[in-house]
């Protein structure tokens, strides 16, 4: 049986799908269906039930920022293994990908590797399926694959690839690739049938990718062998040497690679595939009502037609209201025509320029032992609800600002408080008055949820000083 690694590109930082995604919390995180799974875990779902093919534990490649985001969505979904790669810093997609190749090359260079993108919607997985079985053997035959999505309609948002000779099995030699065109350059690609949309999904031999690598972008090659070389292993992290990584060139896989070698081919597929670039795509591929709604959360629409409506937090109702957009968070309310949803990066640089949060994290964020939510919020007092993970624990802190009430709502909270130990169950509380030594673990086997109330004059999240962490954290 064939043995195929997936490498999963989760570094992205988009904000086009804002106030949904954030820069501590992009769209390849989110969940944006009704399958309860977030682009992340449905990339690496979709992957089971391949025929005769066995899918090893996946590479993930990411920011330092996203990796306990990253670890807690594979551990939901029974993925989660030294299995994260954490990139020092963005350098585009070819050398995030030899990183992986490097690994991979060490246990087998024959090994293939399947190349995808985190933040991907397909939704006709049989075909996706389908397309991975015809491009394996091409794959072993020391063939780069590339998968053309068949375009519906001229897209001036994605990349083409023009189609060669016929080899066999629907697998063509790449012609060339081309850039984003124009509309009209758009309509006579859709015409000829001889174009597909770049995907940026990829398989090959770890060993063909680095010979390639090699011979076209030599400085990418001896850099990320070099940074791999010098790695470490932390917890489920593998973390690349920095210096060396620095050092490559910012390249895609197709400038690197795929423009250059004579061994691309391109397997067309239909795969309701999307790159959810926006919330105009977004409702292009998603399933709608019968007045050609999209409604997300508790929605009530009258007279109104061909909208994406979306709320986690209130209910909202709509009148008389066509081709919108609206996005309701609980700290952020989106409303944009649907034609117009392109310019939501505006309004991402224009928080950043004001130096508003709204750009940077949801009210919800991930730390490595679980989750804390805020809840309410005013002068001087914070509401937040803290999730700690069956083991795991927050790191010995003190605050020198603030005071901190602790209310244990299920689950059972080991508690230090200045060298002094005790248990806390459902109901009971504690308080940690500003200055104490403290911390916290959950050493139960079910989640610890507790109400925390911060009270003082300043609140932010760097009045801490951690003292010890079993994360590493400073």
């Amino acid at each position: 049986m064939s043995k195929i690694i997936p490498v999963v590109m989760a570094g992205g930082t988009g904000s086009r799908l804002w106030p949904l995604s954030r820069e501590s919390f992009p769209k390849q995180f989110l969940s944006i269906d009704d399958s309860g799974f977030s682009l992340l875990q449905q990339t690496l779902r979709r992957l089971s039930g391949l025929a005769g093919v066995e899918i090893a534990a996946p590479l993930v490649i990411c920011n330092e920022n996203h990796r306990f985001l990253v670890a807690e969505q594979l551990r939901e979904i029974g993925q989660l293994a030294t299995n994260i790669i954490l990139e020092p810093v963005g350098r585009n997609t070819a050398p995030a990908v030899a990183l992986a190749a490097h690994l991979a090359a060490e246990q087998d260079p024959d090994s293939i590797l399947l190349v995808l993108a985190a933040d991907h919607l397909v939704k006709k997985v049989e075909n996706f399926h389908s397309a991975i079985e015809t491009a394996l053997p091409f794959a072993k035959r020391n063939h780069l694959v590339t998968f053309g999505i068949i375009p519906e309609h001229p897209e001036t948002g994605y990349g083409y690839i023009k189609r060669g000779n016929l080899l066999s099995d629907a697998c063509f030699k790449v012609d060339c690739f081309v850039e984003k065109p124009g509309l009209e350059k758009a309509r006579e690609y859709l015409a000829s049938g001889e174009y597909s949309w770049n995907s940026g999904m990829f398989m090959f031999k770890a060993a063909k990718f680095l010979q390639e690598l090699k011979a076209f972008s030599p400085k990418i090659f001896i850099n990320t062998r070099e940074s791999i070389a010098d790695s470490k292993r932390d917890m489920n992290f593998i973390r690349v040497e920095k210096a060396a990584f620095e050092h490559c060139p910012s390249d895609s896989i197709d400038y690197a690679v795929m423009e250059k070698t004579s061994d691309a081919v391109v397997i067309p597929i239909d795969a309701g595939w999307s790159d959810v670039g926006s919330w105009s795509s977004l409702w292009d591929v998603s399933e709608k009502d019968s007045l050609g709604n999209v409604n997300s959360g508790e929605i009530i629409a009258i007279n109104s037609h061909n909208n994406y409506i979306s709320s986690d937090s209130a209910l909202v109702a709509t009148i008389g209201l066509d081709n919108m957009v609206v996005i309701n968070t609980n700290d952020a309310l989106l409303i944009a025509s649907k034609g117009q949803v392109q310019h939501v990066k505006k309004v991402v640089d224009e928080l950043k320029r004001r130096n508003l949060h709204h750009y940077r994290q949801h009210s919800s964020s991930y730390r490595p032992w679980g989750k804390i939510c805020e809840v309410d919020s005013g002068e001087h007092y914070q509401v937040k609800k803290i999730i700690v993970h069956p083991g795991e624990g927050l790191s010995l802190q003190r605050h020198f600002h603030r005071a901190e009430h602790w209310i244990v709502v299920s689950g059972t909270a080991k508690v230090n408080l200045d060298d002094k130990e005790f248990l806390l169950s459902e109901n009971q509380s504690t308080f940690i008055p500003a200055g104490c030594v403290h911390t916290l673990e959950n050493p139960g086997c079910i989640d610890l949820e507790m109400i925390e109330v911060r009270s003082g004059f300043y609140l932010e999240e760097d009045d801490i000083e951690r003292l010890h962490d079993r994360y590493g954290r400073v």
